[in-house]
């Protein structure tokens, strides 16, 4: 994957914040390129439930056909976005807890 478990841990975490950080998520979030926000939306739909971390592939190739909204629109459209992308990240192995010590 392109996008870094950095990335992937600063999206969650700021994602907890979201009433005091939503303009600052929106802004990092569209500052990922394209195949990186693609990525976390796949992410998202393997902490949701939506495909297994085995099919992490066949996820972003839907992700990047059924783009329609800005990314960050779409995430935020879930109550528990940042819970959905942590639960994928630890589906895929990512060491998301380990990168949020760092950012904290």
């Amino acid at each position: 994957m392109e996008i870094s478990t950095r990335a992937v841990a600063q999206v969650i975490l700021m994602g907890r914040e979201m009433g005091r950080a939503e303009g600052e998520l929106r802004s990092f979030i569209e500052r990922l390129p394209e195949e990186e926000q693609v990525e976390l939306v796949a992410i998202f739909w393997i902490g949701r439930g939506s495909y297994e971390a085995e099919e992490l592939e066949e996820a972003i190739t839907m992700a990047r056909q059924e783009a329609s909204v800005p990314t960050a629109d779409y995430l935020f459209g879930s109550p528990h976005f940042a819970d959905h992308l942590e639960a994928g990240a630890e589906a895929l192995n990512l060491d998301v807890a380990g990168q949020e010590e760092d950012l904290l």
